[in-house]
């Protein structure tokens, strides 16, 4: 009997590390449900179409999204391809957690991607902001600053911009 108790504990363990941790392949797992929603049951039946779909829409993503495309070689200029190890579980209906989790195995890389903190222009006092902060802002909403050098320019260029793309 005591055995038994020492081989159940044994497991326990074993199952438990190799389950995500909470905020892990945050990236990983976002995609993947975002992508899910954009197929049709009859793509997501065939893993060929979903690898074919992925490719298609990994062209437009940018930062986070567009660096796990590369890594699981989604786009052109992937040095690597293992687009199979999540195409096929995809076409099993695996979640999207369990998905990210055999992709970790493969490339831990994937796992590692995180969200950069996202700044509240609501609140924030942009003047107290760095320049490389005003240029972060202006790239997550696909903007430039054209002959921007100086702070005041990008403060100038994101106060022009910020009805656009905030809801205030």
């Amino acid at each position: 009997m005591e055995l038994q108790g020492i081989f159940f504990v044994l497991l326990l363990s074993v199952i438990s590390v190799h389950g995500l941790k909470q905020g892990e392949c945050e990236v990983c797992m976002k995609v993947l449900d975002k992508f899910r929603n954009t197929l049709s049951d009859n793509v997501l039946k065939d893993y060929k179409k979903i690898e074919r779909e992925f490719k298609s829409y990994c062209k437009d993503l940018r930062n986070k999204e567009n660096r796990f495309c590369y890594y699981l070689g989604g786009l052109e200029e992937s040095a690597t391809g293992i687009l199979g190890e999540m195409s096929k579980p995809m076409s099993w209906s695996l979640p999207s957690d369990k998905i990210c989790e055999k992709l970790k195995k493969k490339d831990a890389q994937i796992c590692e991607l995180r969200y950069d903190v996202q700044i509240d222009l609501k609140t924030v006092d942009l003047k107290k902001l760095k320049v490389r902060d005003l240029k972060k802002i202006l790239n997550d909403w696909g903007e430039e600053c054209e002959g921007c050098i100086e702070k005041s320019e990008y403060l100038k260029r994101i106060e022009e911009l910020k009805p656009k793309h905030t809801e205030l």
